[in-house]
């Protein structure tokens, strides 16, 4: 006889987005469901309303200042959550892009967030980057470097993270690399440096230090992979590629950033080919950085095919990837956010 499967525990082993889509998916079809999920959302919390007629008055692409409204609903949500807070964060960073303050008060209160609020989000400098330009982020720096100056202490460790930002959004390459090569030695700050000098242009440093940091690691797995490596170096197309990644395993992360160096040297259709499978994988990480890289493979993505005259093409490509993905509202904003314009079609459907 067979048992009966047990449904809590299967429901229980799902992450959080799946079992989200699963549930959306159903409330679609049973109205009774969907009124009661709604009742429980606007039950939730007292920040919600504010927050959506904020979002709906953005959406809507007014020419009137919400950057003022958009600060008072952040400054005034007493006992909010902290997804509220992210929330209201991000909804005060796109009214700023919109309407900036003056830029020198912006980057004082961003300052002043990061420094002496430890319950409110992290402040994302790249996301205020546009309303502070030059004057602000030089404003901002200064104030870090002071502090990076001072005493130890919780304040310097902020201002670590805030410098490290800062060098990101300023494209301060040299300063950038100094930081994450002064961190202790992970996988994921290698990885990083190589993206960085990936994204610099310095494509012959990034294969050297993604061939140092593999060397170092941990010895080559017999000689299948080096000689894996060496098919696809003497003919780097996406079945040589694919071919590498299945047999690297966890390795993989260090032998794609070299191989997506050497592919998108060569001919940028075969390049095409292997960066779409890199989104793909970033894709089915579930996972919010991995999001964010997506949507920087895919500007080197639309680079490649503006190379290869097929801009139509990466239009159409990119229509059906985020038709495929349209629940992943994260993996929608990160594209948002890199500057990708979403095809007309596919825009229209997210503003419904």
């Amino acid at each position: 006889m067979n048992s009966v499967p047990d449904l809590r525990a299967y429901l229980r082993s799902l992450d959080a987005e799946t079992l989200a889509e699963l549930l959306y998916a159903e409330a679609e079809h049973d109205r009774r469901l969907r009124e009661e999920l709604e009742q429980r959302a606007g039950a939730a919390s007292k920040a919600s309303p504010a927050l959506d007629v904020l979002e709906r008055l953005l959406a809507t692409g007014t020419q009137a200042d919400l950057t003022p409204l958009a600060r008072r609903t952040l400054e005034g949500l007493d006992g909010a959550t902290a997804a509220e807070r992210r929330r209201a964060m991000a909804l005060y960073a796109r009214a700023c892009a919109v309407h900036p303050p003056e830029p020198e008060p912006l980057a004082d209160w961003l300052l002043g967030t990061a420094f002496h609020r430890p319950d409110w989000p992290e402040v994302e400098v790249a996301d205020f980057a546009e309303a502070l330009g030059a004057p602000g982020l030089a404003r901002m720096k200064s104030i870090v470097d002071g502090v990076l100056a001072g005493r130890p202490g919780p304040r310097r460790d902020i201002a670590r993270r805030l410098a490290e930002q800062l060098a990101e959004v300023t494209g301060d390459v040299d300063t950038l690399l100094a930081i994450l090569t002064a961190k202790p030695p992970t996988r994921e700050v290698d990885l990083r440096i190589i993206r960085v000098l990936r994204s610099a242009g310095r494509h012959g440093e990034a294969i050297a230090y993604a061939a140092k940091t593999m060397m170092q690691r941990e010895r080559p797995r017999g000689g299948a992979l080096a000689l894996r490596r060496a098919e696809f170096r003497r003919n780097p197309c996406p079945a040589s590629y694919s071919a590498l990644r299945e047999l690297a395993g966890e390795r993989w992360p260090e032998e794609r950033a070299a191989a997506l160096d050497l592919i998108v040297a060569g001919k940028p259709a075969e390049a095409i080919a292997a960066y779409r499978l890199y989104v793909e994988e970033l894709i089915e990480q579930k996972d919010p950085v991995c999001y964010r890289e997506a949507a920087r493979a895919l500007k080197d993505l639309r680079g490649l095919h503006r190379r290869a005259d097929s801009a139509d093409e990466f239009t159409h490509y990119l229509t059906d990837l985020l038709d495929t993905h349209k629940r992943k509202t994260r993996l929608l904003i990160e594209v948002r956010n890199a500057r990708i314009a979403i095809p007309k079609t596919r825009a229209a459907t997210m503003s419904a």
